[in-house]
């Protein structure tokens, strides 16, 4: 039996949780079918969901059909929330792209292809709301083929013209069928899971309309993967149960993972779990292709790997906005640093930000939405009823030029030196840390340190007190005292030696970008130009496209 794990994206409002619900009724996962605006689906279990109609935390779901065995990830479609999706993709063998017939290929569905093709993840698109009269089919699928790709071939029916569609995307499917005049399932699904081919389905989910077909398409016409017997994993998600306890998702790339197993940073697995929804199931043993929770682990977070697994890539969007937080009379700001930790661990796009010398607690994420949602979790899971000052731009900063950075640290019986190199990189390029420092200058004991001090500590630029970016920092030279070096001085000569760098170069403030795409009546391009313009952004000459004028950039 093939077993997958399929993730289900779309831009907010296509009806994502609503198709999932839709599959797990078909395929009997579940016995009734829960609605969005009832506020009772299988997989949105967080009161605020519900509340709201959103997805907030991707949820998982076992599904069985006769010849596949699935685990469907319901992910966030609202753009506040992109970075525990695109945790998600690092763990998917396909994806689901959902897209609304009335709307079309959205803003958030352009960044949702980008991240898939980024990854490389074969795609099926099921385009929901076709019970709508207004609804043209054709002209949906044009605009997908247009805007996505070309490949994007209507496999709703299954007739001589899919066929030939299907087989003008890839040569070897051309040649099958100019051979036999026809396709063997086999060969489209091949040419699905190298992404020369992507299947759109139609119909409406919440009459369950085009949902069996679909689903049938997806045992048909997917590869199961080939995993290696060498053990490998990826973290995705970090959560916390019913009880408060850590729990660790991820899913095993290869070999088997056991209860007792002891991971290579030295942490036991107390307990293998696989969910489904809000419940699930102790198993004693994970192996490769499952998607399981283990308990027991402190110290893991989103994006580690394990085994033969490398490190998985940072996410593409980064928290563009910094609020103060304000905590009620009495709370105790130690106390609630701590506790907000725990949610930063559970959210890769929340940045949990202690300022020293204000004494104060601020967080960095992406907009207001995620801002409500916070606030709500603080409260539900700690009782603290929390406030939030102006918000203002999270800004970093570089160096334009090469410069040396020196630090020297030297009280009674205590001594350490370090030379840096401070050099710029081009942008999104982030921070690099190395040494060319001879050992016979410095022992390789002393050097292993350094870099662990460059390493561990967010450094702050000289402009504003922002964080340090895009530059390559090198070990060049170090000295230690026989007698007199402790491994404590070798910090603080390390950050000396990096803000006499900075304090020495001409440091150049970052703003976060967005690239945008916008749409607008014809009537109103001119006004949108100036506008942008005025915001210092930056667009390529306006097209046309049914009726709408469209401004890409950046901004």
């Amino acid at each position: 039996m093939k077993k997958l794990t399929i993730g289900i994206l779309a831009h907010v409002d296509a009806g994502k949780t609503t198709l999932s619900e839709a599959m797990l009724y078909i395929s009997g996962a579940i016995r009734t079918l829960g609605r969005v605006d009832h506020r009772d689906t299988f997989l949105d279990t967080y009161a605020l969901e519900r509340q709201r109609g959103i997805t907030i935390f991707s949820k998982q779901a076992a599904i069985e059909l006769p010849g596949i065995e699935i685990m469907l990830l319901d992910t966030p479609g609202h753009a506040d929330f992109s970075a525990e999706m695109e945790r998600t993709l690092q763990v998917l063998d396909y994806a689901i792209l959902v897209i609304s017939g009335t709307d079309g290929v959205q803003a958030h569905t352009y960044t949702l292809w980008k991240l898939l093709q980024r990854c490389n993840i074969p795609v099926f698109l099921f385009i929901n709301k076709m019970d709508i009269s207004t609804v043209d089919k054709s002209a949906v699928l044009l605009e997908i083929q247009r805007h996505l790709s070309g490949s994007c071939v209507d496999f709703s029916e299954n007739s001589s013209l899919m066929l030939e569609q299907a087989a003008m995307t890839d040569e070897n499917l051309l040649d099958e069928f100019l051979d036999t005049g026809t396709i063997k399932d086999e060969s489209l699904a091949h040419a699905v899971a190298v992404r020369s081919l992507f299947p759109c389905y139609f119909g409406s989910a919440l009459k369950l309309d085009g949902v069996e077909q679909f689903l049938d398409g997806i045992e048909k016409f997917t590869v199961c993967p080939r995993y290696p017997t060498s053990f490998g994993a990826r973290v995705y998600k970090i959560t916390r149960d019913s009880q408060g306890a850590r729990i660790t998702h991820m899913k095993i790339t290869g070999g088997c993972l056991h209860v007792k197993d002891i991971l290579e940073n030295g942490e036991k697995i107390e307990q293998l779990r696989i969910y489904s929804g809000e419940k699930f199931k102790p198993v004693s043993e994970a192996c490769a292709g499952t998607i399981c929770a283990a308990a027991g682990l402190s110290e893991t977070l989103p994006g580690d790997t394990f085994g033969f697994e490398s490190k998985s890539p940072a996410p593409v969007l980064e928290p563009v906005l910094t609020y103060r937080v304000i905590l009620p009379d009495g709370c105790d700001v130690h106390d609630a640093f701590v506790k907000l930790r725990q949610l930063e661990e559970e959210d890769p796009q929340l940045h949990i930000v202690w300022n020293p010398q204000l004494r104060q607690i601020h967080v960095q994420l992406m907009g207001q939405v995620q801002l409500d949602v916070l606030k709500d979790l603080i409260s539900q899971r700690f009782g603290i009823d929390v406030g939030f000052g102006t918000g203002s731009i999270v800004y970093k900063e570089t160096i334009i030029s090469p410069v040396e950075g020196v630090g020297h640290f030297e009280p009674l019986r205590h001594y350490a030196e370090v030379h840096l190199l401070l050099e710029p990189l081009e942008r999104g390029r982030g921070l690099i840390f190395d040494s060319t420092c001879p050992e016979d200058a410095l022992d390789k004991n002393w050097q292993r340190l350094i870099l662990t001090h460059l390493y561990e500590k967010t450094h702050l630029g000289v402009l504003t007190g922002s964080p340090i970016t895009d530059m390559h920092i090198t070990l060049i030279a170090g000295r230690a005292h026989a007698k007199h070096t402790e491994g404590g001085d070798f910090r603080q000569a390390t950050y000396r030696a990096v803000r006499n760098g900075l304090m020495k170069a001409q440091s150049l403030l970052l703003e976060p970008y967005f690239s945008f795409r916008l749409e607008v009546p014809a009537e109103n391009i001119g006004r949108a130009m100036t506008d942008i313009q005025q915001r210092s952004g930056e667009f390529s000459p306006p097209e046309t496209e049914d009726g709408m004028s469209v401004l890409t950039g950046i901004a």
